[in-house]
């Protein structure tokens, strides 16, 4: 007899940290743990964890976002820090350096959903870019900005949609796994000619 978890396509995450502090054990790093339990709630599908935590250094970036997704073989790369104008904010830099398309749309929007918040939004440098068949995205630091982010303000006067609705569908595109969100914590964007029926 299968089980829920065996009815949806596995899916491998790397979930990258990178501060110089956290990284050094000056403080407990709380963004891959806010990482996990966001998407564990947000997914039907059994997940692969990578967690990964780095300091500020551009080629340890670079470095760790192309171990993640050509030799590990990650399906999405979540990234949180790094994203500020401060010196030693260096992720959408590194980012970049192993892009082969960049997908300004997230980052837009990632910054019109903080702005309902704090004015300091728009100092956010977020992006998002595929290499080869991943998808991988720029997070805020903070694990509240994490979940507002992905998830949106879908009870608001006026709903904003977060960003996670339109990764499962991107993930479609480039030859990913067929994600499948548990509607009640989130859901998933897709034409109707991309839904699959229900697999529990």
């Amino acid at each position: 007899m299968s089980t829920t978890s065996e009815l949806h396509d596995p899916v491998t995450i790397g979930v990258v940290s990178i501060s110089d502090r956290a990284s050094t054990g000056v403080y407990e790093d709380k963004g891959i743990p806010a990482l996990q339990d966001w998407l564990g709630r947000a997914l039907k599908n059994p997940i692969t964890w990578q967690p990964r935590l780095i300091p500020d250094e551009r080629e340890t970036i670079a470095a760790t976002l192309r171990e993640l997704v050509d030799e590990v073989k990650c399906d999405l790369v979540l990234t949180t820090g790094g994203t500020g104008p401060a010196l030693r904010d260096v992720t959408p830099e590194a980012t970049m350096d192993v892009a082969d398309k960049e997908m300004p749309g997230f980052g837009e929007q990632m910054r019109q959903i903080s702005l309902n918040f704090v004015p300091t939004a728009i100092l956010s440098r977020q992006v998002a870019v595929i290499r080869g068949k991943t998808l991988i995205i720029n997070l805020p630091g903070q694990p509240k900005s994490i979940a507002e982010t992905l998830q949106g303000l879908p009870h608001a006067e006026r709903p904003v949609h977060g960003i996670f609705a339109a990764v499962p569908y991107c993930i479609d595109l480039i030859g990913g796994p067929y994600l499948e969100c548990n509607d009640e914590f989130t859901k998933a964007w897709r034409p109707k000619t991309a839904v699959k029926p229900q697999r529990g």
